[in-house]
């Protein structure tokens, strides 16, 4: 593959996604960047595998903010939590988020998350997957009350957030990219705006 071109310094560093936690994961690289809504369908299509649906949503979610803004660099992520291949998505609801504890404890549950970096104006299209093995612990009905009251992770897939309380649930996690179990693969991230010709530092 031919080296990208060089991105000018103005070139704009868009995140395409209304989560609050790609959000402050990104800002994390300290680069300046806007936020925008990608407005797209999340629903997944039938017999579609998780990292398969996760793909394609992080792609879909990059391109439709890459048309938008045709000069920039967008930045596209997905997650689907997924269980012995059916996806798991945000509970969105107390008893959904129980349900899905009930599921997953004392079993290992892979979280795959997406990722898309585009440039529509120099051509620039990359894609990767970052899929991290966590493993449960055997949770008790009264845990999984306490950690759902206490941290209230319905925007979650998979119920649990693991940089905060939720990492009590848990027995392992197995990743190479392990900020991708909060939302977005830095390291792959870093990766790819480089080869965007974004200058990270």
């Amino acid at each position: 593959m031919p080296p990208a071109p060089a991105a000018p310094a103005s070139r704009v560093l868009v995140l395409g996604s209304t989560s609050v936690y790609r959000r402050e994961l990104l800002s994390r690289l300290r680069l300046p960047f806007e936020v925008e809504p990608p407005q797209v369908d999340e629903t997944p299509r039938a017999g579609e595998p998780p990292a398969e649906l996760a793909r394609r949503l992080a792609a879909a979610k990059a391109a439709a903010v890459a048309d938008r803004h045709p000069a920039a660099v967008v930045i596209g992520s997905d997650q689907v939590a997924d269980l012995d291949g059916e996806p798991l998505g945000k509970p969105g609801s107390h008893a959904n988020a129980v349900a899905q504890l009930r599921r997953m404890s004392g079993r290992t549950v892979v979280f795959q998350t997406a990722l898309t970096v585009m440039c529509r104006e120099t051509g620039f299209a990359q894609h990767d997957l970052a899929p991290v093995r966590v493993r449960f612990r055997a949770l008790q009905d009264e845990e999984i009350e306490a950690y759902l009251r206490a941290e209230q992770p319905y925007d979650c897939a998979g119920s649990a957030k693991s940089e905060g309380l939720g990492i009590a649930l848990l027995e392992a996690i197995d990743s190479d990219d392990p900020t991708a179990l909060v939302g977005l693969p830095l390291i792959r991230t870093c990766r790819m705006l480089r080869a965007a010709g974004v200058r990270v530092f």
